[in-house]
């Protein structure tokens, strides 16, 4: 009995995280601040929509060391996005065409001998 009671419960356990990640988009991320700096605002659009969607923060900074997930809903189908974040001093970097189909994290960093903020595509 106690056979049957443990694999119930591990199958119980196995349709939980199933039933998340039918929930989840293929396009979920999560973004790791490395840049020294915190962050006041992140925006992702879908690529070339020419305008951007509200700041996916929702709150005053990411600080660095910080790491925020994103993630989109399950019927949502389009993989190539842009997206823009804003340091507090007002300095943004865009990057455009992220295929957050194949992209789980990003890590951004800033370089402070060019003045340019990257980000490494896990």
């Amino acid at each position: 009995m106690k056979a049957f009671v443990a694999k119930s419960a591990a199958f119980a356990a196995a349709l939980f995280l199933m039933h998340g990640a039918a929930l989840a988009g293929q396009q979920d991320f999560t973004i790791l601040n490395k840049t020294g700096y915190p962050l006041k605002h992140i925006y992702v659009s879908e690529s070339h929509s020419g305008s951007w969607d509200e700041d996916v923060l929702g709150r005053d900074v990411l600080n660095d060391g910080e790491s925020f997930d994103l993630s989109f809903g399950k019927a949502e189908k389009t993989c190539k996005w842009d997206m823009k974040v804003a340091y507090d001093d007002g300095e943004t970097a865009v990057w455009e065409n992220l295929d957050l189909c194949k992209i789980s994290k990003l890590t951004l960093k800033w370089n402070k001998s060019t003045g340019v903020t990257s980000a490494i595509k896990e």
